[in-house]
């Protein structure tokens, strides 16, 4: 009923366009859509099926360029389930994409962790290394973690150290898995990662390393983790594991990796740093001492 009082009315604002507007709004509108589709797939594995069908495409072409009669059938047979295939690949991008909807306009920038929230994350995570308590805690600073937070438990809690503290508490049964930080706020506990594959990696990592630097290869966020076993705090970054002795080099390498993600393009740590950031961290644990 209602579309057919707006039709009329909008085929009479639209029909005195001349065809080369028109041209012009379809294929805005259609860079619009893929423009948003990027975003969604951003720091996700939806970039890497992205290239996978661009791959695709790239070979279809050269099938028919060079007359590869078997090929071709091959990929134009394939090419008849494409729309399912991309439906069952793109599932976690569409549903975020589709979430967003209602809101109409992009988002432009990240989730920035403010000097507060990143005190009582620093101190939750001392606390638990002196205490060998097993923790992962992951800082969506590009709010681009929807499907790992629908793996967990949804809080929407302030960050807070006794909260994490109580969370990451043995006997609590959201102790097992990662807390994803998402600004001043706590989005989701005893969420599931994906685990690194990197053969490079220590050997003698355990789980909860790998999922941290597993994260921080698909996704783009930073991983803080303690060991169980041994207390060591370690920071996760674009596929490295960078460990900390104390408070001071935590609060430093974060400040560090968080700087680097809003930089364009990211540029990936390098491991252990020497030289003026070295000292620099030195200078900033004798003030600490002086200080008291």
């Amino acid at each position: 009923m209602i579309w057919e009082k707006i039709g009329p009315l909008l085929r009479k604002l639209w029909d005195p366009w001349p065809d080369c507007l028109r041209q012009w709004v379809d294929l805005l509108v259609v860079t619009f859509l893929i423009y948003q589709l990027l975003l969604v797939c951003r720091g996700t594995q939806g970039w890497r099926i992205l290239g996978g069908i661009l791959t695709f495409f790239v070979v279809v072409g050269l099938s028919n360029l060079l007359e590869l009669q078997t090929l071709s059938m091959l990929l134009d047979r394939m090419m008849l389930l494409g729309p399912v295939a991309l439906v069952i690949l793109f599932q976690p991008q569409l549903r975020a994409a589709i979430e967003k909807v209602p809101n109409l306009l992009p988002e432009f920038s990240g989730t920035k962790t403010d000097f507060a929230v990143l005190e009582e994350i620093i101190g939750a995570v001392m606390e638990f290394a002196r205490h060998r308590t097993g923790a992962l805690i992951i800082l969506d600073t590009k709010r681009n973690l929807d499907e790992i937070v629908a793996t967990g438990v949804k809080l929407d809690a302030q960050v807070s150290q006794a909260l994490l503290g109580s969370i990451f508490y043995e006997q609590n049964p959201l102790h097992d898995g990662a807390v994803v930080v998402r600004g001043d706020k706590i989005v989701a506990a005893a969420c599931q990662l994906p685990l690194s594959v990197n053969s490079r990696l220590d050997r003698t990592l355990h789980m909860r390393h790998r999922a941290a630097v597993g994260a921080t290869e698909v996704f783009d966020c930073v991983g803080v983790v303690v060991s169980e076993e041994r207390g060591i705090v370690s920071v996760a970054y674009q596929g490295r594991l960078i460990k900390v002795t104390d408070a001071i080099g935590l609060r430093a390498e974060i400040k560090n990796v968080l700087s680097q993600d809003e930089d364009k393009p990211p540029r990936a740590p390098k491991g252990p740093r020497f030289g003026a950031k070295r000292k620099r961290a030195k200078q900033e644990r004798e003030e600490a001492l002086l200080n008291g």
